[in-house]
């Protein structure tokens, strides 16, 4: 499931997009002000944000511009009810790859979203090697040695997590609010046990794990072979 951060201070539009986006499956985050959109960007790095401009704290140029310099590259969709091409044109300066004039049609950003995801997809590899295990994401599959290794959903989904961002550590809140969401009531135990379950599965002795490490007090890191 990819995951959509709205960021917009009209608390109408807000629900009504966060209503829009979880009904074609998308996992939603929201923001409304330009100050917590820009720390859930940096935390949560979701798949493509929808960013207003006029944002209280801090407006939507100034979000835009931080999330860019973090080297954060996910789509991002302007909303604006400005039409004046500067003001279009200064928000791709600072690195948006869209945006849309207020008022504007949801079937329209969907579509803007979902051509924005498909340009993503296609840069990013579906098959990931390390050791003796393949993760294949298409087929959602994993195998060790040749062999087929069975995941369920989460364990799926929290290995794919890892494995698409190799070397970064990743906190327990952050794995909790990607894999299970912000509504779960899951705690820090359970991410605990499904780390134990999956080095059971794709580390060479999971008691020494040279894959999936811990880092002490804040959460893991995955490292794959050099």
């Amino acid at each position: 499931m990819e995951t959509v951060l709205i960021v917009e201070d009209d608390p109408t539009m807000l629900r009504g997009l966060k209503d829009n986006f979880e009904f074609h499956g998308y996992q939603v985050l929201t923001a409304d002000d330009g100050e917590a959109g820009l720390n859930a960007a940096l935390n949560a790095r979701p798949s493509v944000i929808v960013l207003d401009l006029m944002l209280p704290k801090i407006n939507g140029y100034e979000v835009c511009r931080l999330i860019r310099k973090e080297k954060l590259d996910m789509p991002i969709i302007m909303l604006t009810a400005k039409s004046e091409e500067s003001d279009v044109v200064l928000g791709l300066n600072l690195g948006a790859d869209d945006y849309v004039t207020k008022p504007f049609s949801i079937k329209e950003l969907l579509a803007r979203v979902e051509a924005l995801l498909r340009r993503t997809r296609q840069t990013e590899p579906e098959t990931y090697r390390f050791g003796e295990c393949e993760l294949d994401l298409p087929a959602r599959k994993l195998t060790r040695a040749g062999e087929e290794l069975k995941l369920s959903p989460k364990e799926f989904k929290l290995l794919t997590l890892f494995v698409q961002h190799p070397g970064r550590a990743l906190s327990r809140d952050e794995i909790l609010n990607l894999v299970w969401g912000y509504d779960s009531y899951v705690g820090p135990r359970t991410i605990d046990r499904f780390v134990t379950t999956l080095r059971n599965k794709v580390e060479p002795d999971p008691h020494n794990p040279i894959f999936i490490h811990t880092i002490r007090e804040l959460g893991y890191k995955f490292e794959p072979p050099a």
